[in-house]
């Protein structure tokens, strides 16, 4: 960027000469992607399909080709039914959340929304092939609670 920004200062071009340099400055400040690590590669755009291979716990679930997802703004209690400090806790057991996404998730194609990263998982909003939301499905089955903190970045249960 700094190069870009130097040789624009320097080089500043008559107005005819603008559109012929634009491209060849676009081309020098180009970043190519750094390679993807991990076994899985990583969705592309924000849009991606799960075929839901198996259920983890009760917020987070990993696709057929590797791809961990942890549901966004949905907190469940930890498999040995503890909540992590500052983390919302809900009072269903860990087991009953679990079963629940199983339930929901197992065996399914989802259609999912990437939001963002946790932990080396993709935080997402997904849905059931029936157009159900899973994330809010699990929240309305009282086995896990909404998490402001991200609910507020992006919210779920858009239809309540």
């Amino acid at each position: 960027m700094a190069a870009a920004a130097f040789l624009t200062v320097v080089y500043w071009p008559l107005d005819d000469d603008l559109e012929r340099l634009v491209p060849k400055l676009e081309r020098m400040v180009a970043v190519e992607p750094e390679p993807e690590t991990g076994s899985a590669a990583a969705p592309t755009g924000d849009r991606f399909a799960c075929d839901v291979a198996y259920v983890n716990d009760g917020d987070t679930l990993r696709c057929e080709d590797g791809t961990r997802i942890r549901l966004h703004a949905v907190a469940a209690r930890e498999t040995d039914e503890t909540c992590s400090p500052g983390h919302p806790c809900p009072n269903a057991s860990a087991a009953s959340a679990t079963a629940e996404l199983r339930r929901l998730a197992a065996n399914r194609t989802l259609s999912c929304e990437r939001i963002g990263e946790s932990y080396n998982r993709i935080t997402a909003i997904c849905w059931t092939p029936a157009d159900v939301e899973i994330n809010c499905a699990m929240i309305r089955s009282g086995t896990t609670v909404v998490w402001d903190r991200f609910n507020r970045e992006r919210a779920i249960c858009r239809s309540w």
